[in-house]
């Protein structure tokens, strides 16, 4: 039976293949597709911003929303509604549905006359809607046994990157901890980006400014400091997809911003705010070895300077990296027992489908 509208509503903390699994299920069901996400007071991780990206980077034809306190309130005073607020987790069920049914005449506007669901509480969620919009609400139950996809949403919370085989490449990524690595010129900090990401079994992501700068002969202009901030960003986000459970990073938007001063005396806002960009952990590289000209570096100064500027605006943020000292094998020692030492997964090896099979039920 096809459906004009239907409907899933889920917590999504993280979204998983199950979930996406009867998402994919309930599409093939329906014209149109609604799913809604809300969790009260919610997960470490698993923030309203994540779980709206999640849905939209896999579903992107699909009519969702991410629900929490501050955008309900925003939603109500755009429609002039009195302002409401979630429904806590452990609330009961018919909160629950009469909550949702309230959502979707008062917010979205519009009935639906399926609610797909792996749980036997898919009944009286539809007789709510059922009675809400006096009209029938039909409930479908998908792979209530978890035959499809067995995973248990409460055990990926607990270990996402245990459980990768049982997320999307773009969920999995939001999880992998990333490493930066900072320094001025000639700190050898590209050399140990590339021998930390071999040691730990992980890519790592090239400094792209320098790429850039090469490509053009270093003849760089003001517009290209923003570009290389996104592109850097990008590139992060779409190798931490292939991380081994971590992802090392030659450079971050700081860098750019430094040199955007440095060359132009100013700094695009966007930029700005990349450069305050949060990472796992930092590595800042010490001037602490003589100076090597390669040809496009200045000098030793200007390394001093860079290292100098790096600690405050770090302070500014209230970030402490972990400086790192002496020759190479010296240095590659220090990074690797700090990684090793906040991340229980570094280096471990990639899961395969068989890592992540144990079966539990799907939260809502």
């Amino acid at each position: 039976m096809s459906f004009r509208r239907g409907l899933v509503v889920g917590k999504f903390c993280p979204l998983h293949l199950g979930h996406e699994e009867l998402i994919r299920q309930a599409q093939s069901r329906c014209e149109q597709l609604v799913v809604l996400s809300y969790t009260k007071p919610g997960f470490d991780g698993c923030e309203s911003e994540r779980r709206a990206a999640w849905l939209h980077a896999r579903f992107p034809e699909v009519d969702s929303q991410v629900l929490d306190d501050a955008i309900l309130r925003r939603l109500c005073a755009s429609r002039g509604l009195a302002a409401r607020e979630l429904p806590d987790d452990a609330a009961d069920a018919d909160l629950h549905r009469r909550f949702v049914a309230w959502w979707l005449q008062e917010i979205r506007g519009v009935p639906v006359d399926a609610v797909f669901t792996s749980e036997d509480y898919g009944d009286g969620f539809a007789e709510v809607l059922s009675a809400h919009f006096q009209a029938p609400v039909r409930h479908v139950c998908v792979d209530k046994a978890r035959l499809a996809v067995p995973v248990s949403g409460t055990q990926v919370r607990a270990d996402p990157l245990a459980w990768r085989a049982s997320l999307s490449p773009e969920v999995y990524a939001s999880f992998v901890p990333r490493v930066a690595l900072l320094g001025g010129e000639s700190t050898g900090k590209s050399t140990l980006a590339a021998a930390l990401a071999e040691a730990l079994g992980t890519p790592w992501v090239p400094e792209y400014g320098r790429e850039l700068w090469d490509a053009k002969y270093g003849a760089l202009e003001f517009d290209d400091m923003l570009h290389i901030a996104r592109t850097q960003v990008a590139r992060e986000d779409l190798l931490a997809r292939e991380a081994n459970g971590v992802l090392v990073c030659d450079t971050t938007p700081l860098t750019t911003a430094l040199y955007s001063e440095v060359l132009f005396g100013k700094v695009d806002d966007e930029l700005a705010r990349l450069a305050t960009r949060r990472y796992d952990l930092l590595l800042l590289c010490a001037p602490d070895f003589p100076f090597v000209q390669d040809g496009t570096r200045r000098d030793d100064a200007f390394r001093k300077f860079q290292h100098e500027a790096y600690m405050r605006a770090l302070a500014s943020e209230r970030v402490a990296p972990v400086v790192l000292t002496g020759n190479l094998p010296q240095r590659m020692a220090m990074a690797l027992d700090a990684i090793r030492a906040r991340f229980r997964h570094a280096a471990r090896p990639k899961a395969g489908p068989s890592d992540a099979s144990p079966t539990g039920s799907r939260p809502r």
